[in-house]
Order: C-alpha cells, then sequence, then structure tokens
C-alpha cells in the first residue's frame, strides 16, 4: 500500500503534541483507517506535514512499535502490523482514552420507514440464468448501438446538463411508438424519461400520495412497488386475483377510500394473467368515480406468445387518472437504465419538478442514442427478433418442466412475458432458491410476492430470457433433483 495522507490530521499547538499525535494514530489503526500492512511516511515527512520537529514524531512510532502497532523493515519504511487486528485490540498504553460511543441523530420519518424495508437482491443474483426480467443480453445488436453510440460520443451539448424531464427527441420517438404500438394517448410533453422503472414508481409515490392515503396492490404482486408505497408512509392493502389478474369486480366492491391502485392488466406480476377489455372498462370507469389513480406497469408487453398484445389501459378513454409506466430494461438492457412515466398533461408540471428533485437528467448520451434506435426503426426489428427467439425458449422450457419436474410441483403460470411461474407445495421456496444458487441459477421465490410470506403460496419464478437450451436442461434436472429430496 501506498503511504497515507496526513491532511486532515490536526493537533492542538496549545496540548501536549506527542499525547495527541499517538491517540490519533491509534484510532486511525483501530478504526481501519490505516489498515494492517499500510506504509506509513517517513519521520522527516510526516513531522513537515504536521509542522512539528522530527523528535516527537520519532518518539511516538517508537512508542507504537513497542506496543506491536507498527514494525520497521530495513531498508523500506514502517508499516502498521499485520499481527494486530485493527478492529478488535485496543492499546493499554497510558495515553489511550476510549472514544465515546454516541448515538447518532435521527432519521427522518422516511428515513426510518426505509430501514424496516426487506433487503434486495445482491447484485451478482440479478446476473445469474433465470433470474426474472432478464433479457437475452448475447442477442442484443450491440455493433448498432455502438455505433449509434460512436455518432454521439462527440458532440458538446450532449457533455453538460439537460432537462430533468428528459431529452426531447427520445420523447418523441418514445410517443410515436408508444401511440401506435401500445395505443398509449400521449404526447411528448406527458413523457417523463426516468432512472429505471424503479424511479418512476418512487416519482408516482412521492407525488401522488400522502402519509396514511390507501393503496391497493395486486396480490400477488410486484413487491418493489409496494416497498415504494411504503416508503412513504401509505396503507398498503392487497387487491386480489381472478384467473391470474386482476379481480376488479372484487376490487370494486371491497376498495373504499383509495388514493392509488397498483396494476400490471398486459401480464400480470408474477402470474401472467391478461386483463380482458370489459374488465378493463370498468376499472377506468371505477377509478374516476372514486377519484382513485392507477399505475399501469406495462414491463414486458411487447411479449405475448398465447395471444396478441393488449392496447394499454391507459389509452382505453379520454384523460383518465392514469399514469402508465414502462421502461427499457427488458426490452434493449437493464444497464442502460432508462425507463419512462407517461403522466396526464395537467399533473405534468407537478411530476417533471419531482424527477428534478429527485435525480436531475437522466445520462444524455445514452437518452440520444436511445432515440435513434427507436426513430430509425432499429428498435421495432431488434423487438421481432426477440419475440420469436423468446417463443423457442418458452416453448422449450415449458416442455422440459411438463416432462421432468415431480408432482405435486407444477407450472401454473406458463404464459408471463419473459418468465414462468412453479408452484412448489409444501416446500420452502427461499431454500429451494438459495440450493439453485449454489448451482449458479438464479431464481424469485414466488411466496415473496405475497405480503405477508406464506408457506402455502410456495413456488419459483424463473426467467428464461437469457438462458440457453443447456442451461434450461441444467436447471430442470437439478430442481427435479431438489424436489425429489
Amino acid at each position: 500500500m501506498s503511504a497515507p495522507e496526513f491532511a486532515d490530521l490536526t493537533l492542538d499547538p496549545h496540548q501536549p503534541l506527542q499525547g495527541q499525535l499517538y491517540r490519533q494514530l491509534v484510532r486511525w489503526i483501530c478504526a481501519g483507517r490505516l489498515p494492517a500492512g499500510t506504509q506509513l511516511p517517513s519521520s522527516r515527512r510526516l513531522a513537515e506535514s504536521l509542522a512539528i520537529s522530527r523528535n516527537t514524531v520519532t518518539q511516538v512510532l517508537d512508542q507504537l512499535k513497542a506496543e506491536g502497532f507498527l514494525s520497521s523493515h530495513p531498508g523500506k519504511g514502517v508499516f502498521v502490523s499485520r499481527e494486530v487486528p485493527a478492529q478488535l485490540q485496543k492499546p493499554q498504553g497510558r495515553n489511550w482514552r476510549e472514544p465515546a460511543n454516541r448515538p447518532l441523530p435521527p432519521l427522518s420519518s422516511y428515513g426510518n420507514l426505509l430501514q424496516t424495508l426487506p433487503a434486495g437482491r445482491g447484485s451478482a443474483d440479478l446476473g445469474l440464468p433465470f433470474s426474472p426480467g432478464l433479457p437475452d443480453l448475447k442477442a442484443f445488436p450491440h455493433s448498432i448501438w455502438n455505433k449509434l453510440y460512436r455518432r454521439h460520443q462527440s458532440r458538446v451539448a450532449l457533455a453538460g446538463y439537460g432537462q430533468a424531464q428528459g431529452y426531447l427527441p427520445l420523447r418523441l420517438a418514445l410517443s410515436d411508438y408508444l401511440r401506435n404500438s401500445r395505443g398509449v394517448r400521449c404526447t411528448a410533453e406527458q413523457i417523463i424519461i426516468t432512472n429505471g422503472a424503479q424511479e418512476a414508481l418512487n416519482l408516482c409515490a412521492l407525488t401522488a400520495l400522502n402519509p396514511g392515503d390507501r393503496v391497493y396492490s395486486e396480490n400477488p404482486g410486484y413487491r418493489r412497488a409496494r416497498s415504494a408505497f411504503q416508503a412513504v408512509g401509505a396503507e398498503l392493502l392487497p387487491a386480489q386475483l381472478n384467473n391470474k389478474h386482476l379481480d376488479v369486480e372484487r376490487l370494486i366492491k371491497s376498495a373504499t377510500g383509495a388514493k392509488l391502485l397498483f396494476t400490471t392488466p398486459t401480464h400480470q406480476y408474477p402470474m401472467g394473467g391478461v386483463m380482458p377489455a370489459s374488465a378493463r372498462i370498468k376499472l377506468l370507469d371505477w377509478a374516476t368515480r372514486a377519484n382513485c389513480w392507477i399505475i399501469e406497469d406495462d414491463y414486458d408487453s411487447e411479449f405475448a406468445f398465447q395471444h396478441k398484445p393488449v392496447a394499454a389501459l391507459q389509452g382505453m378513454g379520454e384523460n383518465t387518472p392514469v399514469l402508465y409506466m414502462g421502461s427499457f430494461s427488458k426490452t434493449l438492457l437493464p444497464s442502460l437504465r432508462l425507463g419512462y412515466l407517461v403522466v396526464p398533461r395537467a399533473s405534468a408540471a407537478a411530476f417533471i419538478h419531482a424527477k428534478e428533485m429527485l435525480s436531475g437528467h437522466s445520462p444524455l448520451i445514452t437518452q440520444a442514442v436511445a432515440a435513434d434506435f427507436l426513430s430509425e426503426g432499429h428498435f421495432v426489428r431488434h423487438l421481432r427478433k426477440m419475440r420469436v427467439l423468446y417463443r423457442e425458449k418458452w416453448q422449450h422450457f415449458c416442455q422440459l418442466i411438463r416432462q421432468n419436474i415431480p408432482a405435486p410441483a407444477k407450472l401454473i403460470a406458463t404464459s408471463a412475458g419473459m418468465h414462468l411461474v412453479i408452484s412448489t407445495p409444501q416446500r420452502d421456496d427461499i431454500t429451494l432458491s438459495k440450493k439453485l444458487r449454489e448451482h449458479g441459477f438464479g431464481s424469485t421465490p414466488l411466496s415473496l410476492f405475497y405480503p405477508p410470506q406464506k408457506a402455502e403460496n410456495s413456488g419459483l419464478v424463473l426467467g428464461f430470457a437469457n438462458t440457453d437450451a443447456e442451461q434450461r436442461a441444467a436447471c430442470v434436472n437439478i430442481l427435479s433433483t431438489l424436489l425429489q429430496t
């Protein structure tokens, strides 16, 4: 290790310098500021930087060597001893003072709520085959994307600050795509480019909700949406499913005082059901009468294998109370961190200001490349290719599961976009998921999608988009063995 800098080490000239320097160096060693093996500056250099005599520095270093904190290596210098566990051992010298253990200042109500939320998955888990939501990273047209990137990388205008709402050419291209492909009624002025779908959820929670507001969220449903609503102090209530999609009739009869509903009507997450058009109309009528916001998460509407893509809920009426959100994480790459939120024109200013306060603009060059990718037709061509590829993977994975997974485990959601759901009755799905991870395969326990988590909802959510045939066969074989053990 290189010698550390001591620019922030200050000594009071009116107090004994030797004792101050000794205590400061000991604290830094014990706290890990000076880890084992760190080389200290020479006594001359340290004395000059602290503006004290070299003799004072030498006496302190000699004392620390005698106590085992430092060791000398002839011809090399003075190092923090490797034999001293810095974070555990405390010196017994006469100048040591136990630092006071004072409590930290309190967090805000928002911060305290965040402390209580469950921890997310580690980054290593998110990149494993069969992790839900992960697209086929190898099939992405990297050469086209890199060519577009080189087109913009020297543009000075993209090196500065941008609009918090998002890069206008991207919003224009996206509004055209959403109108033509998803039936969304919007203009570029209603679109906000976000840093992924989670920021869109946070914007909705912060802008539309007050502490104590009632929020209905699908059960089972997307747990990171629940976390966003809980973090602002909303009262979270379950909205039950029927035929694997939101039970609109039951919701209308039971939901009272609702301020917001979170739903995934095109592909219910994680069960994959599609909300019928008649139910969508009833849901919009109810939301208008109840003065309730609807967050429509259209997370992977582009990939439907058993039916034609269904138009978005947002576009089924004029001026609907729908906050429509999506992202490019599943259609392009998760690493781009590009999402979008479509809001009613009358409320757009509030959401734009919230985006500006929360994170400012998203990376401009990434937005510029994505704008060209959409406007030049590369995006639509890529989606067509992925639909064919994912359908083949989906059919193969379903066949393997039906042929090899022992009862009572079975497929319970087969058309859920880029993932499948398997029920595993009487088995701990969290343990199963951990066992799969030990073999290098990702998954999400189905029970985690239910609030509260219950054993009778045991199962696994398995993404298949970022897998090959060999991995699918290996995963099914391992899972079959685990279920029979």
